[in-house]
């Protein structure tokens, strides 16, 4: 299995014994669960889970691959136009699978594959910096919408298009290339009318879960990651998923947790804390994941709830010096989930020098990776004896195969904690009303 789930800090029994869920829960929530599973079962036929067939898409992989290996060397920066779902996961498989100076390396080390940069705000002066940045002779650009309307983005698109001409003038379509909806939208019947090459977004699949769509893919295979290795994992995560046990279906157990911890237990906070630089992004990205999908007014039924976690990101061991402190001794309101990177350990050895007195001297012969490991230990000891809540998510080795299956397993997750809360988990009509009102407020009726 690619990745390995401790939950049980999530019970009283293993905490301080007056904190955390109920032991029992672990048999009764069976029963539970597989009205959960007949559920989700009819929805998925009706289409609703339509993210669950990402893991195998041999046609696009080919597809994509062909066109990516066409890119490499006639470009030395991907610029990606985007917002939310649009950007996070691209970050995310960077920050994840390249190396942390990926952008300051030169061409040679990359192996040919770009830079990247990605617009994710109308910030104007964020705009201005990164095109004073860029060589436009030399980026090419992706634009990323899955309706093909929403407005931060046509506006990035029209300025870097005006950008682009002014350099390259006519061959600018061949510096393009955008992703979005197969039929609808501004983007594709722009695509159409001017020849720009394009990647479809599944209708079936909602923005915030398209990061194993071309959404996602087409940046990867731009940078060099293996997207067929993606999928593969993002299939064993589903296929994992399908089990009809709770005790055997990790991310229908961890979505069963968090939603049982805040209904009794009042832990409406779930934070995610990574021991690794490399999944800060990954963290970004399912906060916007957990949010969107899990935060609304009304239930499948129609009735005011007013319902959803708040999901917060960190990162161990940078966290441990400020969040943490709340965490250990701030309201019982989190539960925490740790990710723990093993083949890590052992790198980096400390060196000794001369004249070290014991305050430092500890420290010599062991590794970052060893001390990065300990910090994690401690936090998660440190909780667990102030009653606070955790599960452990532990991978052997960060690759493109298990960060699929990370991706995956938290949108299945996701899923069916829309139906754990029931809430529908794909719609968004709070993102929605703020495009009305933008629209109204730019002096655009509709969409």
């Amino acid at each position: 299995m690619t990745i390995r789930i401790d939950d049980s800090l999530m019970y009283r029994d293993r905490l301080d014994g007056l904190h955390g869920l109920d032991p029992a829960l672990r048999d009764t929530m069976e029963e539970r669960f597989q009205v959960i599973r007949a559920d989700i079962a009819g929805r998925r036929k009706s289409g609703e889970y339509g993210f669950e067939s990402l893991g195998r898409q041999d046609a696009v992989v080919a597809s994509i691959e062909q066109w990516a290996a066409l890119q490499r060397g006639r470009f030395d920066h991907l610029l990606i136009l985007g917002i939310g779902g649009s950007a996070l996961g691209a970050k995310a498989m960077l920050t994840a699978l390249k190396g942390s100076a990926w952008n300051e390396w030169d061409a040679g080390r990359r192996d040919n594959w770009p830079t990247l940069t990605v617009l994710e705000n109308v910030d104007p002066v964020t705009v201005l910096g990164t095109l004073d940045r860029l060589d436009p002779r030399r980026t090419l650009v992706n634009v990323i919408s899955k309706s093909g309307g929403t407005a931060e983005t046509l506006a990035q698109y029209l300025i870097v298009r005006e950008w682009l001409d002014r350099s390259v003038a006519t061959d600018a379509k061949d510096h393009l290339v955008i992703t979005t909806d197969p039929e609808r939208g501004a983007l594709r019947a722009l695509a159409g009318s001017e020849g720009i090459t394009t990647f479809a977004v599944p209708p079936e699949v909602g923005g915030r879960f398209s990061v194993l769509t071309a959404v996602g893919l087409v940046p990867a295979a731009i940078l060099g990651i293996d997207i067929a290795e993606l999928l593969a994992g993002a299939a064993e995560a589903v296929d994992a998923a399908l089990a009809d046990q709770l005790a055997d279906n990790a991310a229908a157990r961890w979505a069963m947790l968090q939603w049982q911890a805040h209904a009794t237990r009042a832990a409406n906070v779930h934070v995610l804390m990574p021991y690794s630089d490399r999944l800060r992004d990954f963290a970004e990205w399912y906060r916007q994941l957990w949010a969107e999908s899990l935060g609304k007014r009304l239930d499948r039924d129609g009735t005011e709830v007013f319902r959803g976690p708040t999901p917060v990101g960190a990162v161990g061991a940078t966290d441990q010096h400020s969040q943490v402190q709340l965490f250990i001794e701030g309201p019982f309101d989190k539960t925490i989930t740790f990710i723990r990177i093993c083949d890590t350990v052992d790198m980096l050895t400390i060196p000794g020098r001369d004249g070290l007195g014991p305050d430092m001297s500890y420290l010599v012969g062991k590794t970052l990776g060893g001390l990065l490991d300990v910090q994690f230990v401690a936090t998660r000891e440190a909780l667990r004896s102030q009653g606070r809540m955790s599960s452990t998510i532990e991978i052997d080795t960060l690759d493109a195969r298990t960060l699929g299956h990370l991706f995956m397993f938290f949108q299945l997750a996701t899923g069916y904690a829309g139906a754990w809360y029931g809430v529908n988990p794909f719609d968004q009509p709070g993102v929605e009303l703020g495009k009305v009102l933008t629209f109204e407020a730019m002096g655009k009726d509709g969409f």
